[in-house]
């Protein structure tokens, strides 16, 4: 089953285009998350086995920063689209990124690319 949170700034009409047997979608204002640090969300998104679908980058960094593998986190670099657009891209795009959704990824969607890195992130420390 695919379980997504759904951040912030994305239209939450989104939600009933995405409403299909095998899609478990949430709204973050929906779940009492609306005035919620991102770190309050990705820890939301974790316990509940959800990806978070956003377009804040500041998920990615928090991710990296902390080496987290988890929640898996899916950045929209295209602004302004309307709910049915975000779920046509959403459906679009999840053959390409499922499986890495599953084990742990920071993706970014932009108009032209799908971008995947795997989750930690691994941070190589610069010897002196």
């Amino acid at each position: 089953m695919t379980r997504l949170l759904l951040d912030q700034g994305l239209p939450h009409s989104t939600l009933k285009q995405l409403d299909i047997p095998s899609w478990d979608v949430q709204y973050v204002s929906d779940i009492g998350l609306s005035r919620a640090t991102n770190r309050d969300i990705l820890h939301a998104a974790r316990n509940d086995s959800r990806t978070i679908v956003t377009l804040d980058a500041d998920f990615h960094t928090i991710l990296a920063l902390d080496s987290a593998a988890s929640p898996s986190v899916i950045r929209i670099r295209r602004e302004g689209l309307k709910g049915r657009e975000l779920a046509e891209l959403l459906f679009a795009v999840w053959p390409k990124i499922e499986k890495d959704i599953l084990q742990g990824a920071m993706i970014t969607v932009t108009e032209s690319s799908v971008r995947i890195h795997n989750s930690p992130v691994s941070r190589k420390h610069q010897g002196s």
